[in-house]
C-alpha cells in the first residue's frame, strides 16, 4: 500500500542518495511481507445516500412519502429544486425542504400517543383543527403520525421522525397488526356477521383479508387486522348491518394502549422500539 504520512517521519527519514526524502511516497510493508493497514491523509468522502432516504432519515417523511415531496418540487439542492428521489446527497450537499436547510439525520424518536376524539392525525390542518403533533411537546423534533385514525376514534398512535420505521410498520407486506374496539349498533351480532368479518367483507375498494374478531361482550367487538385501509373497521362493521357507534384504537404491532390517559403521551423505549421494528 502507497501511503503518505507525516507521523511516518522517522521511517522515512534516509541519508543523502539513500532513499526519498521524508514526505514522499514510501512503500511500507509488514515484516512478514504484508502491507500495514494505514490512514491515508487525503479526507475520506461523505458516504452519499439517494435523496428520499436522506430525507427520511432527516425526519421529514417515510420514504415513500419523501419521493411524493421531491416530485412535487418542494425540495432543493444547493439552491437548485430537485424532482428526481434517486439523486445522491450528503450532509454537505445543502438540502432544504419548503426552504428549510435539513443538518442530517435527527435522533431518532418513536412517541405513543392516546388519542383524544376531535383530533385530526396529521402534522398540520388547513382548516385550523387541533393535531396529533400539537399534543406532543418535544422542542426541536418533526414527529409525523404513523397512519392515521379518523377524528372520532380513539386510542394508541405513534407519532416518529423515523421514516424507515414508519413505512415498515405501514407497508402491507409486513402485516403488522392493529386492534381495535368498536361499540356498534344495530342488535348483538349473530355468527353470521362475527364469521364474515373474519372471513372477509365485500367493500368497495375490494375483499378485507382475514381478521380476528371476538366478542368482548354484547355491543363490543374487538378486531385484529394485518391491512390499515381507509376507515376499514367501520366500513366492515356496516357492511355486515352493525354500524360503528364508538371506536378505540387498543393496540399497535407488540405496542398496549394500556396506561395512558386520554390525550396523553410517552417516548418509548430503545427496547420497545427494537420489538416494533422486529414486529
Amino acid at each position: 500500500m502507497l501511503c503518505r504520512s507525516r507521523d511516518l517521519g522517522a521511517r522515512l527519514r534516509r541519508s543523502a542518495g539513500a532513499g526519498p526524502a521524508f514526505g514522499a511516497i514510501w512503500p511500507l510493508r509488514h515484516p512478514r511481507g504484508r502491507l500495514p493497514r494505514l490512514a491515508c491523509a487525503r479526507p475520506l468522502a461523505c458516504p452519499t445516500v439517494r435523496l428520499a432516504k436522506f430525507l427520511a432519515h432527516a425526519g421529514v417523511a417515510s420514504r415513500r412519502a419523501a419521493e411524493e415531496v421531491v416530485r412535487a418540487g418542494r425540495v432543493t439542492v444547493g439552491g437548485a429544486v430537485v424532482t428526481d428521489p434517486a439523486r445522491d446527497v450528503d450532509e454537505h450537499s445543502g438540502v432544504a425542504v419548503d426552504g428549510r436547510a435539513l443538518a442530517g439525520p435527527e435522533h431518532r424518536v418513536v412517541v405513543a400517543l392516546h388519542k383524544p376524539p376531535g383530533v385530526v392525525s396529521t402534522a398540520r390542518d388547513t382548516h385550523g383543527r387541533p393535531t396529533v403533533v400539537d399534543l406532543v411537546d418535544l422542542p426541536g423534533t418533526r414527529l409525523y403520525p404513523v397512519g392515521r385514525l379518523d377524528a372520532d376514534t380513539t386510542g394508541l398512535l405513534l407519532l416518529t421522525n423515523d421514516g424507515e420505521l414508519a413505512e415498515r410498520l405501514l407497508h402491507p407486506r409486513h402485516q403488522v397488526t392493529r386492534t381495535y374496539r368498536a361499540h356498534v349498533g344495530g342488535g348483538r351480532p349473530g355468527p353470521r356477521s362475527l364469521r364474515a368479518l373474519r372471513e372477509g367483507v365485500e367493500l368497495e375498494d375490494g375483499r378485507t383479508a382475514p381478521a380476528g374478531v371476538r366478542e368482548v361482550r354484547p355491543g363490543l367487538l374487538e378486531l385484529t387486522l394485518r391491512e390499515g385501509r381507509k376507515r376499514q373497521v367501520r366500513r366492515m362493521c356496516a357492511a355486515v348491518g352493525h354500524p360503528v357507534q364508538a371506536l378505540a384504537r387498543t393496540r399497535f404491532g407488540p405496542l398496549e394502549l394500556r396506561g395512558l390517559a386520554s390525550g396523553t403521551w410517552r417516548v418509548l423505549s430503545p427496547a420497545e422500539v427494537e420489538r416494533l421494528r422486529q414486529g
